[in-house]
Order: structure tokens, then C-alpha cells, then sequence
């Protein structure tokens, strides 16, 4: 099941965006074995498992690695991986005799995928933080708000998720082509960092094409244009047109009643405060759905903002099967699509240690072999 059927990952437990990365190898069908602590409430991360779905898909051993033998059992499953995610500060592997000299003097075909925030070297590699303030020193935080407002936090999409965790996933499958072509293997520092700054290439262009301005709330995508932006209607709701070119927005004033007035021209900046007070009165005339009625069929770039829950009932998400159901928690389906060798959720989240023994024998451990993990610290609870 999926393009990556028949690869091995190890995954150290981590937050966010290592777990997220092992989520998108599983669901294109990479074989995950998790190495999660035995207990980690006093490290904030005990949580019901169930719905802790970036384990979807895996499969879990338990280990202390700063156990005598840890280190030991550890090197023991590297030997069978072709790849490995860990999250820790930089330092943390190396000090628990797992780093990339140890991990490829073992498997010299590994890829060793590392995660962090600020990378694996500068002056703030061993520092704490979080998606916030790495998209905040690459410049992304700045250009997300209102004018006259602090910046807003974008949830922890930029940094954790697409510069972090989907960075990461992305480097690891590049370096597991290249090793089948050299039979070696390397490491991958993938940074939240760098990867918040790479999703803004486009706007490093604009800037220097002098169509950007780093003032928040004035630009076209930002928010600054009102025909790229968010309306409240009638019923307290919202809704979002994003009528970039000129035939769409054409078709957006026709929906809306305005087409004919004397409107200022769609690029006349010194006058999109007067042409965004016609949009705004014009959509607090009918509410979100009368709205959807009104722009049904149509190119004007329009679409009710929905809340999570409203999302998955949505006809499209329905027509494309966007959304699952596992173990009776419902959440997005796996992303891109194959034609051939089309992805899924092997199983729900895994608790501590579960199918350990199974993944084990997946991966081409005798019961000798087993024993001997366990003899060393491994835990299942198959």
C-alpha cells in the first residue's frame, strides 16, 4: 500500500513536526516504528493516544535510551532502517551515543533525518523555541496581520508543519533516491527555520521586483487588496474571494450587484478603502449561504470560511473523500493521491509499545533476535 510499501523508518518520540514527517512517510505505506519513552508525562508528552493522529499508520517499541543498554538496542534497530527521524536539540543524539557517526558506522546506507527549529549549527542551534518565533526570525510573522496590529499567529502551520515536518519528509525521500543510486547514506538537517523562509521564495521575488512592501496589510495577498480578503455577512459569518484577474473579478462585481457602478478601478490602491466600503456593505446584505447560492457555478473566486467541523461536510471534500473515519475519530484523508499505488492509514495511533513484537518480525527479526532487544530494554505489548 503506497509509493513507499517496503521502507523501514525509525522514529524517536518527539512533538509536531518529526511525528508529523514519520505521519506522511506512513501514510504513502513507509513501514514507521516508533521508539517512544515508557512514561513521558514529566516531558509534556503523555497524551491519549487515539487521538494523537500524526501516529497514525505506526507502530511503537518502548526504550530508555539513557538506560546502560539503551543506546545499545537502539543501534540494534538502526541496522535495519532505511531511514530515521529525531527531534531532539542538537547534541542530544550524540550525547546518547546515537549520532550520525555511530547511526552510519552501523548502516552506511542510512538516511539520518534530523529536526530542529534553529538547525544544527549557529549561534541559536542549542535554544528553545517554537513555530512562533522561528516564522517570526524568518521574516513570515511580520507580513500576517492587520495594519496598526500585532502580527498573528498563523496557527503552527508555517514553521512545524510545511517548513518543518513536510521539509523534512521531502529530504528524506530525495536522500533514499540518491542512495540507491550510491549506496550510501547521509544526513538531513532540516531546519523549521530555513523551511518557513523557503515557503516566502516568492515573496523574496516580489521585494525585489519592487511589488512588495514589508508594511502588513498592504499588499495584494495580504490582505491589503479588498478583493483578496475576508467579508462578514449578515449572519455574523464570513466568506473569502481572492478575484485576482481581471475577468474574475468582473465576474465578482456581477455577482454582487455592482457591476455598472461607479466603483474605483481594481487597481487604484489610494482608493481600495473606498472600494473595499462597497464590498463590505454589499456582503452584509445576505447571509453566508444566500451568499453561496448567489456565487454558485461561478469564476469569482469565492468561498465560505468554514470551521473545521462545516469543512468535512463540504460536497467537495465529500466528492473527493477528503476526510476519513478511523477508530471513530474522523480527520483528513492521506495527501497527494496515486493513481497506481494509492496511499492510506495502515492503523490507528498506536499506545506506548503496541505491535512492537509484529513490527519487529516485519522488519526481519528472529525470536532470537527479539529476545535479545528485550534483554537490552525493548518493550512491546503485543
Amino acid at each position: 500500500m503506497g509509493p513507499l510499501s517496503g521502507l523501514h523508518i525509525l522514529e524517536f518520540e518527539a512533538i509536531g513536526p518529526a511525528p508529523f514527517c514519520g505521519m506522511l512517510l506512513a501514510d504513502m505505506g513507509a513501514d514507521v516504528l516508533v521508539v517512544d519513552r515508557p512514561l513521558a508525562a514529566d516531558l509534556g508528552l503523555e497524551r491519549e493516544r487515539r487521538s494523537d493522529l500524526m501516529m497514525r499508520g505506526k507502530r511503537s517499541v518502548t526504550l530508555d535510551l539513557k538506560s546502560g543498554n539503551g543506546a545499545q538496542a537502539a543501534l540494534r534497530l538502526i541496522e535495519r532502517a532505511d531511514a530515521l527521524i529525531e527531534g531532539f536539540r542538537p547534541g542530544v543524539m550524540e550525547r546518547l551515543g546515537l549520532g550520525p557517526e555511530q547511526a552510519l558506522a552501523r548502516n552506511p546506507r542510512l538516511v539520518y533525518g534530523r529536526m530542529t527549529g534553529w538547525g544544527q549549527d549557529g549561534p541559536l542551534a542549542p535554544r528553545a523555541g517554537h513555530d512562533i518565533n522561528y516564522i517570526a526570525l524568518a521574516g513570515v510573522l511580520n507580513a500576517i496581520g492587520r495594519a496598526g496590529e500585532p502580527p498573528v499567529p498563523p496557527l503552527n502551520l508555517i514553521g512545524d508543519f510545511g517548513g518543518g515536518g513536510m521539509l523534512l519528509g521531502f529530504g528524506i525521500v530525495c536522500a533514499l533516491l540518491e542512495a540507491q543510486r550510491s549506496a550510501r547514506g547521509q544526513v538531513v538537517d532540516a531546519a523549521m527555520i530555513d523551511g518557513a523562509s523557503l515557503l516566502a521564495t516568492m515573496f523574496a521575488g516580489l521585494i525585489a521586483a519592487g511589488r512588495w512592501s514589508e508594511e502588513r496589510d498592504a499588499n495584494i495577498l495580504d490582505g491589503g487588496a479588498p478583493w483578496y480578503d475576508a467579508y462578514e455577512t449578515r449572519d455574523g459569518k464570513y466568506v473569502a474571494i481572492g478575484a485576482i484577474e481581471a475577468r474574475f473579478y468582473a465576474e465578482l462585481l456581477a455577482r454582487l450587484g455592482l457591476a455598472g457602478r461607479p466603483l474605483p478601478a481594481q487597481h487604484d490602491r489610494a482608493r481600495w478603502p473606498e472600494l473595499r466600503a462597497h464590498f463590505t456593505a454589499a456582503f452584509r446584505g445576505k447571509t453566508r449561504d444566500e451568499w453561496c447560492k448567489v456565487f454558485e457555478g461561478s469564476d469569482a473566486c469565492f468561498a465560505p470560511v468554514l470551521g473545521f467541523g462545516e469543512a468535512r461536510r463540504h460536497p467537495q471534500h465529500l466528492a473527493r473523500r477528503s476526510f476519513v473515519s478511523l477508530d471513530g475519530i474522523e480527520q483528513p484523508a492521506p495527501a497527494p493521491r496515486f493513481s497506481r499505488t494509492p496511499a492510506g492509514i495502515a492503523r490507528p495511533p498506536p499506545e506506548r509499545g503496541a505491535a512492537g513484537q509484529a513490527a519487529l518480525a516485519a522488519w526481519g527479526y528472529t525470536a532470537e533476535d527479539i529476545a535479545a532487544l528485550r534483554a537490552l530494554g525493548l518493550g512491546t505489548r503485543d
